[in-house]
């Protein structure tokens, strides 16, 4: 009981002081309508996302003489995705990228985007969630408090470890995969016959040099950002998640805009997922070349065996009819 009262306290104080640091950024301490708009990221501030909310700010100022801007508050500054999630659908937040993970626990509708191999591709992914399919997820946001804008890209995700190659499921059996704290990936790669070890994603580095798991799993760019190919070795192109991620606004914010304002806003999101995917492609690009100057031996997988192991994990996420209709929406778009 005393550690759900610390967890309260500590929530209920950081939404006091972001609602003060959100009211002191903007004149008059209106937290919309103009001025400086909040904006938060749990990314780097060099990294694709905060980089594309920022060219969001210099689109809106631009278009307003400066009336409207957007201050991005990066490197996880305000906390992590799911207190910061929670601030913007208050309104003590304007803006918020955040991974899907905290998404899926408070609407549905958002697991489908989650599931591991839906998406066979990049392209596929961005043809989806480019579409109406997309338009419906961000749209089912809007009970919770939040305005779904724009969806980003975070990769392709692969398996590695120091241990093995990965080429097929038997491969990674008695393997222990770290993961991020969701279900949903614990799930995953129980079903692949591996261990998962759900660990912080900074202690990654640390459990992988020490033997205290194995592998990971996750983009190129962490991959090497991360220095987590200096202890595993062998990378397996899985390609199992592409998750992408989303950029909210509070429903409070947007309703005080008004309309004009609020085209400006949603022509600017949409503008900023070119300028993120030039950025991120970019970086996947710069990862990968440093991979082929290493000792990382790099093996391409048949993914089929792989995906065939996911039924038990989608039936078990996938539970309504309106799921299912945006399941085989996403299937539907697959080339081939």
């Amino acid at each position: 009981m005393g550690g759900q009262l610390d967890m309260l306290t500590r929530r209920h104080m950081l939404i006091g002081s972001l609602g003060l640091l959100a009211a002191s950024a903007l004149p008059g301490c209106k937290p919309v309508m103009s001025g400086m708009l909040t904006s938060a990221d749990a990314h780097p501030a060099d990294y694709p996302t905060v980089r594309a909310v920022e060219f969001m700010g210099r689109f809106l100022s631009e278009k307003t003489n400066g009336r409207l801007g957007i201050k991005v508050f990066a490197g996880g500054q305000l906390g992590n995705e799911t207190d910061t999630l929670e601030i913007t659908s208050f309104g003590g937040l304007d803006f918020n990228r955040v991974n899907f993970a905290p998404l899926n626990s408070i609407e549905p509708m958002t697991l489908p985007f989650s599931l591991p191999f839906v998406f066979d591709s990049v392209d596929h992914m961005r043809r989806v969630v480019d579409s109406a399919v997309g338009d419906k997820v961000l749209a089912s946001m809007e009970p919770h408090g939040l305005i779904g804008l724009a969806i980003y890209d975070s990769g392709a995700r692969n398996f590695y470890n120091m241990r093995r190659p990965i080429r097929t499921p038997e491969d990674m059996r008695g393997l222990k995969i770290r993961v991020p704290a969701s279900d949903l990936y614990v799930a995953m790669v129980n079903a692949l016959g591996a261990n998962a070890v759900p660990i912080p994603f900074s202690e990654i580095y640390q459990s992988l040099a020490q033997g205290v798991i194995d592998g990971a799993e996750n983009n190129w760019p962490t991959f090497v950002g991360e220095r987590h190919y200096e202890v595993a070795n062998y990378l397996s192109i899985t390609e199992h998640l592409l998750t992408p991620e989303a950029l909210v606004m509070s429903k409070a914010s947007y309703d005080a805009l008004d309309p004009a304002d609020r085209s400006l806003v949603r022509q600017a999101a949409k503008r900023s997922v070119i300028e993120m995917r030039r950025l991120w492609d970019a970086r996947v690009q710069e990862a990968k070349d440093v991979i082929d100057r290493s000792d990382v031996r790099v093996n391409p997988v048949n993914k089929a065996p792989f995906a065939g192991l996911m039924r038990p994990v989608w039936d078990q996420f996938i539970t309504t009819w309106a799921q299912r209709r945006i399941v085989d929406a996403i299937l539907a778009m697959r080339e081939g």
